[in-house]
């Protein structure tokens, strides 16, 4: 059963050429190809994928700048993919050495899988420990978010998600309308259709985090956003229930009284992660409470991670 990898991208050249290398040297015995999405990018990325064509001359560079985010970058790779499985990463994470025999091999016993997520190797240690509570942990339990008992369905990560053609056609794909969190939409609506979700942990990613504090900031707004979209539409068709909705405050008492106890990177990240989530959910309560959700047209987020 061939294979394809589907990477949607934009403006990725600082990032790309580590996970294309990456790909470059997998060995598999099967038939498999790599398509880059990539949304119109203006800096050098369609470049450093062209040369990098030599080395995967199974890699093809499509066009899915008609319309912005990854969900639309994911589902133009997959109609042009030839594969009868599909595999989706990113363009700033990195694969393991056997990603692409893992997930293959994967994807001949099961129709949706997801797997590993290391988070030591690609990020600095103030980040991790921003991320994960102030743990220095060597990386997340897997690439499936659990919910903690209060979300019907685990999550597949967009970062490393293998699926069978046919199931990804079946659900229609990912929803285009969705800029951030259309991973999370994409899970529940395959395990919502029948299809059940596995872990494989030998599908492994090393996964990139944010070192810039302005980026983190402005990656938990987007989060917070559409979080309040997902979870108003899932809570209403009882995926999740009303324990798994955030508290949110974000008042200025709240802040500062917080803000004054920082006293290091991490602890300064994670205050801004908090704030910024709390900020976009809150945003999007209020403007998208009794409307429909946004037409997708929003760009919260320009390298769609």
């Amino acid at each position: 059963m061939k294979l394809s990898v589907i990477i949607p991208c934009l403006n990725a050249e600082r990032t790309i050429a580590e996970q294309l290398e990456a790909l470059a040297n997998q060995h598999w015995s099967e038939n498999w190809e790599v398509i880059i999405s990539d949304g119109g990018s203006s800096d050098r990325t369609i470049a450093i994928a062209g040369e990098y064509q030599k080395k995967l001359p199974n890699l093809r560079i499509v066009d899915s700048s008609d319309r912005k985010g990854a969900a639309h970058g994911r589902n133009v790779g997959a109609r042009k993919a030839t594969g009868a499985a599909l595999a989706f990463c990113e363009a700033d994470d990195v694969v393991a050495s056997d990603w692409v025999a893992a997930i293959g091999e994967a994807l001949d016993k099961y129709d949706f899988v997801a797997g590993y997520c290391d988070i030591k190797k690609l990020n600095q240690p103030w980040a991790i420990k921003a991320r994960t509570g102030g743990q220095l942990v060597d990386g997340w339990e897997d690439g499936i978010i659990k919910g903690q008992g209060f979300i019907k369905y685990p999550i597949a990560g967009g970062y490393t998600i293998g699926i069978k053609r046919s199931v990804h056609e079946a659900i229609g794909g990912f929803d285009e309308s969705i800029m951030i969190g259309d991973d999370i939409d994409y899970s529940w609506r395959v395990q919502q259709a029948g299809t059940k979700l596995h872990h494989i942990p030998a599908v492994k990613i090393h996964y990139r985090l944010r070192h810039n504090l302005a980026d983190i900031y402005r990656q938990a707004y987007g989060f917070g956003e559409y979080s309040f979209l997902l979870y108003r539409k899932y809570l209403a068709l009882g995926i999740i229930s009303s324990e798994a909705l955030p508290v949110v405050k974000t008042d200025q008492k709240f802040m500062l009284k917080d803000l004054v106890k920082i006293r290091s990177k991490d602890q300064l990240a994670a205050w801004l992660w908090k704030v910024g989530y709390q900020r976009g959910y809150e945003r999007s309560r209020g403007r998208y409470s009794k409307t429909e959700t946004p037409t997708g047209r929003e760009n919260l987020d320009s390298d769609f991670t």
